[in-house]
């Protein structure tokens, strides 16, 4: 069973992936990554404005790594995804935080945020927005929720601009991660999911142009890896 499909059932098809591995979501993300994803979001937390009272959204949360980092800098920090299973393992590790700002995660979905237009000062999505049904309709979502003037950080894999180097990326994915799935997951196919999900992303480079036009101000690309991850680093334009 592919865990990628079109449409409407894709949520759902995604939901029963990350239920059956967020115990274990942060180990295979350590070793497909050999650890670098916790600092590709420690560089992210680092684009974020500083200011004690900034109200930050951390979308797509999963287990928490983003939304934590982002309340040890003192952000009134809320962190929202749509698996309750990823979000309890989040919820656990907050819990065990000794800093006096503790985030607070909801369940909820992506494409239909519970929050009013121009809420929070900083938006965040690390490794989410590849998942969406929408991608377009998930930008929106991002840039509707933050207020004008606010930064919206986004971390993603990547489509690289070199066609070796693409080849070379999508063949370690389509070789390792199956093998990842099934030695952590007992499914090949959880983790291939990944390239499959890459695959229909329209990548970092058209990712941008449409943030441009959503109205995103000072926007900064930058890829990691020869292109292989990317961050994006945007202002919301004043009305």
């Amino acid at each position: 069973m592919s865990y990628f499909v079109p449409g409407q059932e894709r949520a759902h098809r995604v939901s029963e992936l990350f239920a059956s591995i967020a115990t274990r979501y942060d180990l295979i993300n350590d070793i497909q990554s050999f650890g670098l994803h916790r600092w590709w979001k420690h560089r992210l937390v680092q684009l974020a404005p500083v200011g004690r009272d900034c109200q930050a959204l951390d979308v797509c949360c999963g287990t928490g790594d983003l939304t934590l980092a982002l309340a040890s800098r003192e952000f009134e920090t809320t962190g929202i995804d749509f698996s309750e299973p990823m979000l309890s393992v989040a919820r656990r590790r907050g819990a065990r935080r000794k800093e006096k700002r503790r985030p607070r995660f909801v369940q909820g979905d992506a494409l239909q945020l519970p929050f009013a237009s121009d809420s929070f000062d900083l938006v965040t999505v690390a490794y989410g927005l590849r998942n969406l049904a929408d991608v377009d309709a998930g930008l929106r979502e991002l840039t509707r929720v933050l207020r004008p003037g606010g930064t919206l950080l986004i971390l993603e894999f990547g489509k690289p601009a070199s066609a070796l180097l693409r080849w070379l990326w999508f063949t370690y994915l389509r070789l390792a991660l199956p093998v990842y799935g099934f030695l952590f997951a007992g499914d090949a196919k959880a983790y291939a999911y990944i390239l499959e999900s890459l695959l229909h992303y329209p990548g970092q480079t058209v990712i941008q142009l449409k943030l441009a036009e959503l109205g995103a101000t000072d926007g900064k690309m930058f890829d990691i890896l020869g292109g292989m991850m990317s961050m994006h680093a945007v202002r919301k334009g004043a009305y």
